[in-house]
């Protein structure tokens, strides 16, 4: 009897280690998966936190700058009230809000992206044998419409400079070939004297409601037909420089005057300083509510054609954004343009006589969208406009859907009906276009960094 209990005695002495093992290693377990958990609770607060802010950031970036803000009342102590800036004082330059002052040694200031965007159509036999369509010479075809290498970054406080490189397939003198070439290349000086700033180089001209957006970045797959009909499928491109002033008064006002060489060979074509195109355009801006923003732009260019005859466009255009309360995107979106076109031409009868007449054409368009989901939205644009040096007029409806799985990626599907008051015939007489109707699709996707577009 003494040795059963000596030996359960020795059993219990040998095991108690063993169990208090077990029990430490369940009490650490459990131990381990409550911090788990914490962390887990933390990281979705912290995310939450951060998906806040961040949304607040891209609601603020996607505002015009205000020309003022609400001063910080303080206090002066009793005394002579200070006197007002001299004239030295205001044309002496201003340091610019940048995060250049805070570089370290070594770290990289340039920010570069790339930009694939590519189109197809399909449309009839006929329109493709006239090479009228919406995308001439590439008719039922699938092809790269800009794939762009961009180069963008503060060159140091006082300037910032951008660099864009293109490859697109074009149709030129009846054939269709891969281009590469230079798209964009200009600097910035920010901190001009009178609160001014200056663009100089090789740019889009900041004409119109979408002429200096890239064609990746247009409401719809394809630009406005008076846009095309007026200044080129190219749009505005020119060498020279802008200068831009915020107008110090309680809205905001952002007025821009730009002298360029002039070498857009649908509207201008000069090509030459001592008879240059100068541009302008004011542009205003209004929130309404908290909800709503209304953007508001007058734009002027005149410059002379290669034949050395005046050539002007006016235009005017209104954008209106509704973004309700916590929402990353608008949920509506109206915008149109009207572009009036005065050009004087030489116009020669079956014997040679000449005649100078002048040809005043106008065109427009509107768009509405709506976006209720985050990745989808819906849209339908109406074109209506003159051809600017022959007869005739045309328009097209266009509804379109476009699906945006990430901020990166977008893909749109498109119906176009374009009619015409005449039949386009293509080169030895092939083909006709009057009434017709195209399918288009768009891929379209960003890699690296990309600049955010105005409103």
């Amino acid at each position: 009897m003494r040795a059963r209990i000596v030996s359960v005695v020795v059993a219990v002495l040998v095991g108690l280690p063993a169990w208090a093992a077990a029990q430490e290693a369940d009490a650490l377990r459990r131990e381990i998966e409550q911090m788990r958990q914490q962390f887990q609770n933390a990281q979705r607060e912290y995310q939450k936190t951060l998906d806040a802010l961040t949304e607040r950031l891209q609601r603020l970036e996607s505002r015009p700058q205000q020309a003022t803000t609400t001063p910080v009342i303080v206090q002066a102590p009793p005394g002579p009230a200070p006197a007002p800036p001299s004239l030295t004082d205001l044309a002496r330059p201003r340091q610019p809000f940048t995060l250049y002052g805070e570089r370290r040694q070594g770290q990289f200031l340039l920010d570069f992206g790339v930009v694939g965007d590519f189109v197809g159509n399909i449309t009839q036999r006929n329109v493709e044998k006239a090479q009228a369509g919406t995308f001439a010479g590439r008719e039922n075809r699938f092809f790269p419409r800009e794939v762009e290498l961009m180069f963008f970054g503060q060159i140091d406080p006082y300037a910032r400079g951008e660099v864009r490189i293109e490859a697109a397939e074009e149709f030129e003198d009846g054939e269709r070939e891969l281009h590469l070439g230079l798209a964009e290349a200009h600097l910035t000086l920010l901190t001009l004297p009178f609160g001014t700033q200056a663009r100089l180089g090789f740019m889009r001209n900041r004409f119109g409601l979408l002429n200096e957006r890239h064609r990746e970045a247009l409401p719809q797959i394809d630009q406005p037909n008076v846009l095309t009909r007026f200044i080129g499928e190219e749009g505005l491109r020119e060498s020279g420089a802008e200068l831009t002033w915020v107008a110090p008064l309680p809205f905001y006002l952002e007025a821009l005057v730009g002298v360029f060489n002039g070498d857009n060979e649908e509207a201008f074509g000069r090509a030459s300083l001592k008879a240059p195109l100068v541009t302008g355009r004011l542009r205003t801006f209004f929130e309404l509510g908290d909800t709503g923003a209304l953007q508001l732009g007058l734009s002027g260019a005149t410059g002379e054609t290669e034949e050395r005859r005046r050539s002007t466009l006016a235009g005017v255009d209104a954008k209106y954004k509704l973004t309700p309360e916590g929402w990353r995107h608008a949920l509506l979106t109206v915008a149109g343009e009207a572009l009036y076109l005065d050009r004087r031409l030489d116009v020669f009868d079956d014997e040679g006589v000449g005649e100078r007449r002048t040809r005043e054409r106008f065109g427009w368009y509107a768009y509405a969208e709506v976006q209720p989901w985050r990745r989808w939205l819906a849209g339908v644009r109406y074109d209506s406009t003159q051809f600017p040096v022959d007869p005739g007029r045309e328009w097209a409806v266009q509804p379109y859907v476009a699906f945006l799985p990430s901020e990166f990626l977008r893909f749109r599907l498109a119906y176009k009906h374009t009619d015409r008051s005449h039949r386009v015939t293509g080169p030895d007489d092939r083909g006709s276009a009057r009434v017709f109707d195209e399918i288009l699709f768009q891929a379209t996707f960003f890699l690296g960094a990309h600049p955010a577009h105005a409103f």
